[in-house]
């Protein structure tokens, strides 16, 4: 008899998107004549820019020839992605990471998923909340995080406030954890870590010989030359993290899918023995057992949104979807929401109307302002009361949007 694997059944009881996307439906096949406005997952809406459509012309040029055709990629990624990455997302910024220690993949979701696969069962797991939830939910597949209580927190996993009085940015605690996940800029929250936070996080997960899992998938969003872009800016981080980055928000490529993690040397866990492990090996070894490579042409696309033209288009779109970002941010404060994010992030962390529920306040905004968003109570228990906004649209639907919900809600 074929068991199931228990732990899945410690889940709730649908992903949060599925769950917004099953409504969405039933509500356009109840009102087929509604025009929806969707800000609620984070899909980009701009096309691929013309430095990255020429890059696949070209890649696909050369797959069509024998001298050009490629096969599997190499396990960590081509030469020519690796070099970029160093070159322009690290020594730009004083940092040197070696080739070796970058992991190029389809996804910093599927990273930050797979990730927990390389630490053992035992392992105590620290979010923040409220948490992209592939951070929680992973973990309770695994079988880490146990029975969730009455408040949908699990026993096996260390909770963190993330809420307006420390700014959307817990420190460290007290007590320890084996794993930490850190997001800046935050998804859902849009808040971002400074220096001198990030320093009391390396410090705390030095102390307590924590990893923290750094996930950096919209750094590119940061408009503060002096906030960090990456961890490893932070001394010490190198011996206690690992950094996931993506080209999904930076440069379009939802749908292309390409990102990276990097796995320092230096960074290392122990056995039950207490032997040191360099947790770049357990990594190694489970990517080139589980994955067989990005494609050429994806690698040569991504390489492309590194060099210079490719950067400056890259960066004029993110700088379009931060318009969006503040224009949201604007005419919800005009209409007396409580608003946060929005500035180094492409999200916005709204407090409901009226004191509704989360997924109230979802169902009424769907209803009456044919606007999707993301209810904050699927983000975690500290997320009730909050809904999240995304910047990715065509700047006619945030305006749209917008006069939509101040015509519902007016000022409150």
């Amino acid at each position: 008899m074929a068991h199931v694997n228990e732990h899945y059944r410690s889940l709730p009881a649908g992903y949060l998107f599925p769950e917004i996307g099953r409504r969405v439906r039933a509500y356009q096949q109840a009102h087929p004549d509604a025009k929806l406005i969707r800000l609620g997952i984070g899909d980009v809406v701009l096309p691929l820019v013309p430095a990255v459509i020429e890059a696949l012309h070209r890649a696909v040029d050369e797959l069509a020839t024998p001298e050009g055709f490629k096969g599997y990629a190499p396990d960590q990624g081509y030469d020519f992605l690796l070099d970029a990455i160093q070159k322009h997302d690290y020594r730009t910024r004083g940092v040197e990471i070696a080739g070796d220690e970058i992991f190029v993949s389809d996804g910093s979701k599927q990273d930050s998923g797979n990730i927990q696969e390389i630490f053992g069962l035992d392992c105590k797991v620290l979010v923040s909340d409220p948490v992209y939830p592939v951070y929680v939910d992973t973990n309770v597949m695994a079988g880490r995080a146990g029975k969730a209580d009455a408040a949908g927190r699990h026993a096996g996993i260390l909770y963190l406030a993330a809420n307006e009085a420390n700014g959307f940015a817990p420190d460290p605690p007290a007590e320890r954890a084996d794993v930490a996940y850190l997001c800046s800029p935050n998804n859902p929250t849009g808040s971002v870590l400074d220096k001198a936070r990030l320093e009391r996080w390396v410090a705390w997960a030095r102390k307590h010989d924590a990893v923290l899992i750094f996930d950096a998938a919209y750094d590119a969003y940061i408009g503060d030359p002096t906030l960090p872009r990456s961890i490893y800016e932070i001394e010490g981080a190198r011996a206690c993290a690992i950094e996931m980055r993506s080209f999904s928000k930076r440069a379009g490529f939802t749908g292309l899918r390409c990102a990276y993690t990097v796995v320092p040397r230096e960074c290392t866990g122990t056995t039950a023995a207490g032997e040191r492990v360099p947790l770049r090996e357990l990594w190694a070894r489970r990517m080139s057992t589980k994955f067989n490579g990005v494609p050429y042409l994806v690698q040569r696309a991504a390489e492309a949104v590194l060099l210079p033209e490719g950067r400056k288009q890259a960066d004029e779109q993110v700088a379009f979807y931060r318009e969006n970002a503040r224009r949201l941010g604007q005419g919800l404060t005009a209409a007396g929401f409580r608003v946060f994010g929005g500035v180094h992030a492409p999200y916005l962390w709204v407090r409901t109307a009226g004191g509704l529920s989360s997924w109230d306040f979802f169902d009424r905004l769907l209803a009456e302002a044919h606007v999707v968003a993301t209810p904050g109570a699927g983000f975690g228990p500290a997320g009730e009361g909050f809904f999240r906004l995304s910047a990715f649209n065509s700047r006619e639907n945030i305006e749209e949007a917008l006069a939509r919900i101040q015509r519902v809600f007016g000022r409150r």
